[in-house]
């Protein structure tokens, strides 16, 4: 706990010399917050952008709304977390813990999610526009509508994920985990899907259009015509 509120006070301090960073009172909420948890809005529309947050124990936190463009959360506690409509555009996630986290609608576009652990987050709606989310864990996530276009997936686990209507247009999915995983009319326009694991997927309704399939693995998988083929069992 000194640590971290070692790492806040030193935040604010580099903040009150720059006007373009976080505001000083909201990243005070946030300690005093982390100092005595309490059920009521912890950092609801909080400005927090470009916050060092690093290896911060932020789980169940609420931070709905807020604005935590280019913060720095590596390594850092979400679990559980409502981050509904937050702004993490640029922000660094890598190795976060987002367990069972509520990103609806948050905008993630440009994030770094390398090797975090994103299981059983709700992501419906939520903006992944160029994110870098390789080697990270997806597993039963919901990302229904989610915008995945240009996104680095590759060696990501995406077992039993939830992909309806989703744009993963030009995203890289090569060597991915898509065991099980629901692409109903999902956008794969131009996806690499080299190597990727699609057994017992369903792919109905899905624009595989210009899609990059060689070495993939294609096992009772649903094709967007409907079909189910054995080819790679």
């Amino acid at each position: 706990m000194k640590r971290i509120l070692a790492a806040i006070t030193v935040a604010v301090t580099l903040v009150e010399s720059s006007a373009s960073a976080f505001d000083p009172e909201d990243l005070k909420k946030l300690r005093d917050n982390i100092v005595r948890p309490s059920k009521k809005d912890q950092c609801i529309n909080c400005d927090l952008s470009k916050t060092p947050l690093a290896n911060h124990g932020l789980e169940k936190f609420d931070l709905s709304g807020a604005n935590l463009s280019k913060a720095i959360l590596t390594n850092t506690n979400l679990w559980g977390a409502i981050l509904r409509k937050a702004n993490l555009h640029g922000a660094d996630l890598s190795n976060v813990n987002l367990f069972d986290a509520d990103l609806s609608g948050a905008n993630l576009s440009g994030a770094t999610l390398v090797a975090a652990n994103i299981s059983l987050a709700n992501l419906r709606i939520a903006n992944l526009n160029t994110a870098n989310l390789s080697l990270a864990d997806l597993t039963y996530a919901n990302l229904t509508n989610a915008n995945l276009s240009d996104a680095d997936l590759s060696k990501a686990g995406l077992s039993e994920a939830k992909l309806y209507d989703a744009n993963l247009s030009s995203a890289h999915l090569s060597e991915t985990n898509l065991t099980q995983a629901i692409f109903t009319n999902a956008k794969l326009y131009k996806a690499d899907l080299m190597k990727a694991n699609l057994s017992g997927a369903n792919l109905k309704g899905a624009d595989l259009s210009y899609a990059l399939l060689q070495g993939a693995i294609l096992c009772n998988t649903t094709m967007p015509d409907g079909s189910v083929i054995y080819s790679g069992c």
